[in-house]
């Protein structure tokens, strides 16, 4: 029997937790083949653990399973901090005289090293494409315990066992091997807790995991490990709000800053994944597809360099490439455009879309100054009167809301002499974030228009 059916009467699966059939990945055909010991949630330790108990059965499944897939490399990603665990594996290595095609990759301390397509990033410089897998970069990716799992399956030994981390405000913080079927009661009770009427449990990691309903139930080999908690714990207590409490939170908290976004790590491998404005659709339930579309113009730079700017420099975490839209936004300014008849427009936005460059996005910009353009910023003022119609007031407290009412009632004054006299003006209000209030004063601004032959300039005016 080859090693392929051996895998599949085994019954392997991913053991971190995705339970994705091994057989099935190991079909493939692929240039790397990845491990994954990163252990990505905080708290559990089973990968670690096999990698310092077991590193030679480890290193041959993983290797054996690299021969499968036809890789030309065989990379193991553990992050740099378990310095004794990393010597060992090396040492292990050129022992069994494997160091000509595995080696050791070091991952920095930090979350989501062990998410699957961070580690892809991280360990070949390759970038999964977005809802993608690795093998769309000629990657494959194992756990270090399904690399142990392969190697029993070699030896004809099939997985009736599995590894799970109890952890937790606990007497006993542990790593077991327990047979798969053992209920799941007697697992945790190897915590030192007998009584969990005050206790939750979290079933996986504290970031990702689910608290568990049902304490009861059995051992499979999804299983990872378990966080048990008092059930006041903050951690409890915030994975077990509803949906609605969860919005009224947000709402009186997220100042959409965009820093989750700037931050977030699909994100920055080049993924349109973008938090904040899903948290702008939970908070103001902005569940038209128009507004959702207009969100997207947040990733068009000419508007950040022609507007003005909302959020303190400290604030915005610097990108790699600031000029470079998402093409979502490349799609939605297009409309505007082609709704507002200006096809001079549309071809420098086909320009911009193949020469990304900051000369392209200051020409957009000030076309959209340019009375020739100026039923392109009329739409899209119209769009977003439209999709901000439904947000909310921020309240700051009985004295700064009036401050603010008092200086915005100037501005509206103004406003009106200005529209008297034929020159069109938008009210600005600055804000301070409800964290760090020192980041902004309370203050209020006219942006002016004043249209030329060719051009409008703006004037800025604080009130």
């Amino acid at each position: 029997m080859n090693l392929l059916d051996q895998i599949k009467d085994a019954g392997i699966i991913g053991a971190g937790g995705a339970g994705f059939p091994t057989h099935a990945k190991l079909t493939s055909e692929a240039e790397y083949i990845l491990m994954n010991g990163a252990e990505c949630e905080p708290l559990l330790r089973v990968d670690q653990q096999l990698m310092a108990i077991y590193p030679d059965e480890i290193i041959k499944g993983f290797a054996e399973a690299g021969r499968l897939v036809n890789a030309k490399k065989a990379i193991i990603g553990i992050k740099s901090k378990h310095g004794e665990v990393i010597e060992l594996l090396k040492e292990r290595i050129k022992a069994l005289q494997l160091d000509g095609y595995v080696e050791v990759g070091e991952l920095p301390d930090v979350y989501p090293a062990g998410d699957e397509q961070v580690l892809v990033y991280q360990l070949t410089g390759r970038v999964v494409p977005e809802t993608g897998i690795p093998i769309m970069v000629g990657c494959v990716v194992v756990n270090s315990e399904t690399a142990l799992n392969i190697y029993k399956a070699s030896q004809g030994i099939p997985v009736t066992e599995k590894y799970i981390t109890v952890t937790g405000d606990v007497p006993n913080r542990v790593t077991v091997k327990v047979p798969v079927g053992t209920p799941v009661m007697d697992v945790l009770k190897l915590s030192g807790i007998e009584d969990f009427t005050d206790y939750a449990v979290i079933d996986g990691g504290p970031m990702m995991g689910p608290v568990k309903t049902d304490i009861g139930g059995f051992i499979t080999k999804k299983n990872k490990g378990f966080v048990i908690l008092k059930k006041s714990h903050f951690l409890i207590r915030k994975k077990s709000v509803t949906m609605e409490q969860a919005r009224r939170v947000n709402k009186a908290t997220c100042e959409q800053c965009r820093m989750c976004t700037d931050m977030c790590p699909r994100y920055l491998l080049g993924h349109n994944m973008q938090p904040h404005k899903m948290m702008r659709v939970l908070n103001y339930k902005i569940d038209d597809l128009e507004g959702q579309k207009i969100a997207q113009l947040c990733d068009f730079p000419p508007l950040n360099c022609s507007c003005y700017p909302a959020v303190p420099e400290k604030y915005i975490v610097p990108r790699e490439n600031p000029w470079i839209p998402s093409e979502k936004a490349f799609e939605v300014m297009g409309e505007i455009a082609r709704q507002a008849g200006d096809r001079t427009f549309v071809r420098w936005l086909e320009i911009y879309r193949k020469l990304p460059f900051k000369w392209v996005a200051r020409k957009l910009a000030g076309m959209l100054h340019r009375t020739k353009h100026i039923q392109v910023t009329m739409c899209l003022s119209e769009k977003l009167r439209e999709a901000s119609s439904g947000y909310g007031n921020r309240s700051f407290g009985k004295e700064a809301d009036e401050e603010l009412r008092v200086l915005t009632e100037k501005a509206r004054t103004k406003q009106a002499e200005l529209n008297e006299q034929g020159m069109g003006s938008e009210v600005l209000r600055e804000e301070p974030f409800t964290i760090a209030r020192d980041s902004l004063g309370f203050k209020v601004y006219l942006m002016k228009w004043n249209k030329g032959r060719k051009d409008c300039t703006v004037e800025i005016e604080e009130i």
